[in-house]
């Protein structure tokens, strides 16, 4: 079932002990467009923390309005790594978080049987293609390039083949696989603020520096698109999963 990122932003999220906070934003890796992780912003009993919550861990097929439930416990959360979301996510920090929780990494396979991941062999996890475009971009050398805020891209201007013609407002995902399947394009001052949705396979490249994403189809090609309204995607409209 597609949903709009928007809509799910300030969802609780409920761990198998109690509430343990609201989503902040999310994280997606700008090569495969999944959403690698939701922000927990904890509430007052861990002091307001901001915690890096991977899809996994929300329970399939269960979400109640407005409550992300999970298979985690209050413990599991205290206790896992603090990780700055203020500032780049390493790919060294990405090794502790998962092997503090008993999740899958999406960047390769090496798991004991018991389910947790080697932290021990750091050296081998490590894409060294990351690692060369990390320092390529002069990031910090285990820094993934590819790990991107949901809430960094919007506002990014839509650059199509003759033009400019609006901005990122929204996503729209697929709540089983956590894949960003559209970007919602703003027109606003463009031509009358329609909105309307452009697959992820219509860009063509994103400009990081210059806050830019460029698309492979032209203006009057987004105009004839039949118009998104916000409403089609809300929770309200579309339900949940069964």
């Amino acid at each position: 079932m597609r949903r709009s990122l928007n809509s799910l932003s300030g969802y609780d999220m409920g761990a198998i002990d109690g509430e343990i906070g609201k989503v902040k934003e999310f994280y997606f890796d700008d090569r495969a467009w999944n959403i690698r992780y939701l922000v927990l912003q904890t509430g007052s009993w861990l002091f307001e923390r901001e915690v890096l919550i991977s899809p996994e861990a929300i329970l399939k097929n269960c979400w109640k309005e407005g409550i992300f439930p999970t298979k985690l416990t209050k413990e599991q959360i205290r206790t896992s790594p603090d990780i700055d979301t203020n500032k780049p996510v390493s790919r060294q920090s990405e090794i502790e978080l998962f092997g503090h929780y008993p999740w899958q990494p999406y960047w390769g396979s090496g798991f004991y049987a018991g389910g947790l991941w080697d932290t021990s062999n750091v050296s081998s996890v490590i894409d060294e293609k990351i690692l060369n475009e990390a320092d390529k971009n002069g990031l910090i050398a285990d820094e993934d390039p590819h790990l991107r805020s949901t809430r960094e891209i919007k506002g990014y201007n839509i650059h199509a083949t003759d033009g400019e013609m609006g901005y990122i407002r929204d996503f729209i995902i697929d709540d089983q696989s956590w894949k960003i399947l559209s970007i919602v394009v703003d027109t606003h001052n463009w031509f009358g603020g329609k909105k309307v949705l452009i697959e992820i396979n219509n860009i063509k490249e994103i400009k990081w520096d210059k806050s830019l994403v460029l698309v492979d189809i032209t203006i009057d090609a987004i105009k004839n698109r039949e118009s998104y309204e916000e409403f089609e995607f809300s929770n309200s409209k579309i339900g949940h999963s069964a």
